[in-house]
């Protein structure tokens, strides 16, 4: 929809007086961002709103109604459907909306709709219960999509769905009326408040449930998965209108009301578990051998044809089973048992075993309850989408369908299907799905911009309509109508259910303002409508298919932008270039300067959960090398050559700030950041500490045990040590190592030249190439001097995770490992029978580059190993400090560590810990608490006669 200028100017006024404008949002930069989601479809809002609370949302709609404005709600933004982007008013929930109460021991959860899934079952999994919907997006997927598209998943089925799980909500309809379901008193106000809503609902059940006709086609239709059209299950169901009224919003994507909370029933988590994936010379053979597969009991069953296991297999985490043999027509369904314990689960897999020993594979099946192979296993599978998207033909856009049929008829549906995408051309399709349920996904690619191929994708999808149809299937099963079926309703229903559905909608949203032209629409041609333009700028970012499973890992998803929202930004521009628009091109530049380049950490972090190991920060160092000019990289170019200095510079600096009286120093660095900016000069503020001693100094303290054997490794202590002092009354993170070494008898050799290298992150992380390529060569040159007299096996440690992941990158001719690596490898074996005194209790912080290098695992081993209670938070991230990001933008911090700082305060443990000194910084400074080393902890209870005040 277009507005004129007049029309968009008295909506923001009339916005912005409702809400208030800093949750307002209508430039260019806001708008693009957040139009793109996972579907094909895209649609730019005329403004965004930021709502917090229910107020918020009731507002929106009451401005909405006024000027005849959409409203789309969107939280995750994984739908696939197109039901998550319109062209009116985009009301994004991600940034409220996020609470989650865990009730009665785990049986039951409250939880708001932009919380991700995951993070709620991270919540639950104490109690070993979970949520019942499981959807492969469930790392990025909100419980607003959840219930809004009736998401299930791969075990869930229509068992455990969110139809069969919700027990009330807190709903808002599009008057503004909220109704808490599970309320005293809500059947009374909702009759009170809506009457007409009310009556017309009890006129619809009344006149269905008198249709025998009606109600034997909707009993069909939702015995198998259904999210096509509305929940009309829920008339032949409901017991009360209040049952009804919460059924009917399940499933209705943000078409009804807004869904503000939800309390569900969990399910039980079965601990043990057995998964394996079996191979089959086709996908008929596989389809053919489900219904005896379904009928051992599986908990789990996903077909992947043969074009999704060539894919699978460039994954990194590609389980064996997948390699050793050349794929031709092959297929795999993969097959998971549960039991409450071993002895079930041992059971179980012996009344499955001769139905698996039967089916005609083409190895034997072998099933492993080993945690990393089924979570590789797995990982194939919830990663499958984006990782078949990215391998599409250059200039194309995916597409994925998703279908279901009675799973007797799967083999012959998969067969007609495979003759179908052949008949139309549609080289190497995909096909996978949740094969116990008979839900079938497949993925197409189409250039979205070429007529013919628009021709061909609508005379295909007339086809697939008919064939999933005589099969006597549902055109959707679990992600939405949207747009991309929503011309086909009165396809798949008879004229009284499809005039129940347009009645449902005209009660709930008499204005037409919800969501129009998704679940309904009055255009046959809708579903080829606003499809999303072909992606291409650079092969760094043309990979991303916009799922956005980046965003809960991003530390600035709550300051600025996340790294899906760079880069659709980066193809907003380069679209508005070749349109010449010059003037967004313009806006667009202006903007992103600090919301995508600024303030992005460029940790990597996202690459970690991207299901195609996507670097956003790897883009944004990038064009950060671009914006410098050649003062700038000779200046750092020259910082290289002489680090000693620099690094004792800023030390001296910081010892200096800290004596002085705030006011002298305070004033002079807000003027010099005024004028040079904030991304050239860091903010100083007390709460920094004062500068740490140089590296050689340390080393000369503690006795060296070089002379007495041979070294067991090179140790590169991090120049954060003398950059900034350890926290008070502690040693640092250098001594540490070199005492908990001394300790256990085990030598370390620090290189002579240590006071001027350099991990080479400063450089890198800012885009300064020359500089990184000296400090580079010198940090190679001091190990290969070693390494000639040491041996070239000999491995170097770090002790600070960021620069272990920086030195990495350059010491290519040495193994590189973290020192708490090393500590658990090497040290503390020989530490065993040490007496020792654990602390109570600590909480730990990983960071983003313990989480990149599998480092994870030894944090915790070590912090269990010195302290009698360990917590590591569910909501911890990257601390956004980011080097000196944290320092330079310290709003991106303050933003990353919110949560996480809550949760640090509720635990209220004895020591707090982290592996990286910047990050401990940052981690201090939000909550209140003192962050140090682990291993300066692990010293004093490992090492505790060797320890100095």
């Amino acid at each position: 929809m277009e507005l004129t200028p007049a029309q968009q100017q008295g909506l923001l006024t009339a916005l912005e007086a409702a809400l208030g404008k800093q949750k307002v949002l209508s430039r260019a930069i806001d708008r693009h961002s957040r139009a793109h989601d996972a579907s094909h479809y895209l649609l730019v809002p005329q403004v965004v709103v930021n709502a917090e609370t229910i107020e918020d949302v009731s507002a929106v709609l009451a401005v909405a109604t006024e000027h005849r404005v959409p409203v789309t709600f969107r939280s995750g933004g994984t739908s696939l459907s197109g039901q998550a982007s319109g062209a009116g008013i985009l009301v994004d929930t991600r940034r409220g909306f996020r609470e989650i109460e865990v009730l009665d021991d785990g049986r039951r959860v409250r939880v708001q709709p932009g919380a991700v899934l995951r993070a709620v079952n991270a919540r639950l999994i104490r109690h070993r219960r979970a949520l019942g919907p499981d959807p492969a997006s469930e790392a990025a997927c909100t419980i607003g999509g959840v219930i809004a598209n009736n998401s299930s998943g791969m075990a869930a089925g229509i068992e455990h769905n969110s139809t069969r799980t919700l027990e009330s909500m807190v709903l808002v309809l599009s008057s503004g009326t909220v109704v808490d379901t599970g309320a005293e008193g809500a059947l009374e106000h909702l009759r009170e408040q809506e009457p007409q809503l009310a009556a017309e609902l009890e006129r619809l059940q009344k006149q269905l449930t008198a249709d025998p006709q009606a109600v034997a086609e909707i009993r069909e239709r939702f015995a198998m998965k259904n999210t096509m059209g509305y929940s009309l299950d829920a008339f032949c169901e409901a017991p009360d209108l209040l049952t009804l009224l919460t059924r009917l919003l399940i499933g209705s994507e943000g078409t009804l009301g807004f869904v503000a909370e939800a309390v569900f029933r969990t399910v039980e988590v079965q601990p043990a578990a057995a998964t394996g994936l079996l191979i089959f010379d086709s996908v008929d053979q596989a389809a053919q051998s489900l219904p005896a597969l379904v009928e051992t009991g599986a908990k789990a069953l996903e077909l992947m044809d043969a074009a999704s296991l060539k894919v699978a297999r460039r994954l990194p985490q590609a389980p064996e089973v997948i390699h050793g043999f050349p794929i031709a027509e092959h297929a795999a369904v993969l097959v998971e048992y549960r039991g409450d314990d071993q002895a079930e689960l041992d059971a179980t897999l012996s009344l499955a075993e001769p139905v698996l020993s039967s089916v005609p594979t083409t190895r034997p099946a072998q099933l492993s309850s080993e945690p990393s192979t089924r979570a590789a296993l797995w990982s194939v599978r919830k990663g499958l989408y984006a990782a078949v998207a990215e391998a599409r033909p250059p200039g194309t856009t995916a597409l994925l369908e998703d279908v279901v049929v009675p799973v007797e008829r799967l083999a012959d549906a998969c067969r007609d299907l495979a003759a179908l995408l052949a008949d139309h051309d549609y080289t190497d399709p995909v096909i996978f799905g949740h094969a116990k349920d008979g839900n079938l996904h497949f993925m197409i690619t189409e250039d979205t911009e070429d007529p013919d191929s628009l021709a061909r994708l609508e005379a295909f999808t007339e086809d697939l309509v008919e064939l999933i149809l005589a099969h006597g299937g549902n055109l959707k099963a679990e992600h939405g109508t949207g747009r991309a079926m929503a011309p086909f309703i009165d396809r798949q229903y008879s004229p009284v259910l499809v005039e129940a559905l347009h009645a449902l909608k005209r009660a709930f949203d008499p204005a037409g303002v919800l969501n129009p032209g998704v679940v309904l629409t009055t255009d046959a041609q809708a579903h080829l409508h606003d499809l999303k333009p072909v992606a291409r700028i650079d092969a760094e970012v043309d990979r991303c298919v916009e799922c956005g499973y980046c965003e809960p890992v991003c530390p600035s998803r709550d300051l600025t932008l996340t790294p899906r929202q760079r880069i659709v930004i980066r193809r907003a521009r380069e679209r508005a270039k070749a349109a010449g628009d010059e003037a967004l091109v313009a806006e667009l530049d202006q903007q992103q300067e600090y919301e995508s380049i600024d303030t992005c950490a460029a940790d990597g972090i996202c690459a970690t959960a991207c299901p195609v190991g996507i670097d956003t920060g790897a883009m944004v160092k990038r064009l950060r090398g671009e914006e410098h000019g050649r003062l700038a990289q000779s200046t750092w170019k020259t910082a290289a050559q002489h680090w000693k200095t620099a690094v004792n510079t800023a030390g001296f600096a910081l010892n200096i700030a800290q004596k002085a009286p705030p006011g002298l120093i305070t004033l002079p660095n807000r003027a010099a950041r005024a004028v040079l900016g904030p991304d050239t000069i860091p903010l100083w503020s007390q709460d920094l500490p004062s500068g740490g001693q140089r590296r050689s100094r340390v080393t000369e303290k503690i006795t060296s045990t070089a002379g007495q054997s041979e070294p067991a490794a090179i140790f590169l202590p991090s120049c954060q040590g003398t950059m900034f002092a350890p926290a008070e009354g502690s040693e640092g993170v250098q001594s540490a190592v070199l005492r908990l070494c001394e300790a256990a008898g085990v030598s370390v050799v620090v290189p002579g030249e240590i006071d001027g290298l350099c991990c080479g992150t400063p450089w890198s992380s800012k885009g300064f190439t020359s500089g990184h390529q000296v400090m580079a060569q010198k940090v190679q040159e001091a190990i290969g001097k070693l390494q000639q007299i040491h041996g070239a096996e000999i491995p170097v440690i770090v002790d600070a995770t960021s620069c272990t992941e920086g030195v990495q990158g350059i010491a290519q001719q040495a193994p590189v490992v973290d020192a708490v690596s090393f500590v658990i490898e090497t040290v503390l074996p020989r530490l065993v029978d040490t007496p020792r005194q654990p602390v109570d209790s600590l909480t730990l912080h990983p960071t983003c580059s313990s989480q990149k290098s599998g480092l994870n695992p030894a944090l915790q081993a070590l912090a269990e190993a010195i302290a009698d209670e360990v917590h590591i938070p569910e909501d911890w991230g990257c601390c956004g400090f980011a080097g000196d990001r944290g320092m330079l933008h310290p709003e991106l911090t303050a933003s990353a560590t919110a949560a996480e700082a809550g949760q640090v305060r509720e635990y209220d443990a004895a020591e707090h810990a982290s592996c990286n000194r910047a990050c401990e910084i940052a981690l201090s400074r939000a909550t209140g608490y003192s962050y140090r080393h682990l291993l300066e902890i692990a010293a004093e209870v490992l090492a505790p006669q060797t320890v100095t005040a």
